[in-house]
């Protein structure tokens, strides 16, 4: 029914976060009767996104020459606390709140199995290896994972892994309801959070 070059952009773009079959097909329809131009600029920035790097330590994403990120390259964030995110959208909307100076890791976003997977687990020994070579302690590792049933369950795993390579291991406050997502919380609720961890 469909012609090919619009039987594999809807197999392609259906598989992205929040877009189905249906959602992709009305995507490609809007591009195709957006005109030639249209469609060219938007190849162009998809092209774009292949200079997208990942950084080395914290594993948000940049474009700078070097393999850190602009967070991680700022010398006048803090070293000694380090939030532990899923998603880079997390950690956006954790620095739109402009009330937080430390590191990040991005994690990847878990399963409903409540199982990390090995990609996850690697970035957490990552982790574990920055702590113990550069102090052997840090001030504090703040867990900000969605406060969900599988949520809860691996930011306990990760809170026992973490055990004596922080002095105080917390999550974000509960102004974020259980069942919530970080990503679509406004600036002040995160704020708020932010000061009542525990």
């Amino acid at each position: 029914m469909y012609p090919e070059p619009i039987k594999r952009f809807i197999d392609v773009f259906s598989k992205l976060p929040s877009i189905g079959p249906r959602q992709a097909t009305r995507l490609a329809f809007y591009l195709v009767n957006s005109g030639k131009s249209h469609i060219e600029e938007a190849s162009k920035i998809i092209a774009g996104l292949k200079t997208i790097k990942i950084c080395s330590e914290c594993f948000f994403i940049h474009s700078n020459v070097d393999k850190l990120c602009n967070i991680c390259g700022d010398n006048n964030r803090r070293k000694d606390i380090v939030m532990i995110v899923e998603k880079e959208t997390d950690l956006i909307s954790i620095e739109r709140t402009r009330k937080y100076n430390g590191r990040y890791l991005v994690l990847g976003e878990l399963t409903k199995s409540g199982v990390l997977e090995s990609v996850q687990k690697l970035r957490l020994s990552g982790l574990k290896n920055l702590i113990k070579n550069r102090d052997g302690q840090i001030e504090e590792i703040i867990i900000g994972i969605n406060p969900t049933t599988y949520g809860d369950l691996n930011a306990m795993l990760i809170s026992k892994e973490f055990q004596g390579l922080a002095k105080k291991i917390t999550r974000l406050g509960r102004g974020i309801p259980t069942g919530g997502e970080i990503e679509f919380a406004d600036e002040d609720t995160l704020g708020q959070a932010l000061e009542r961890r525990n």
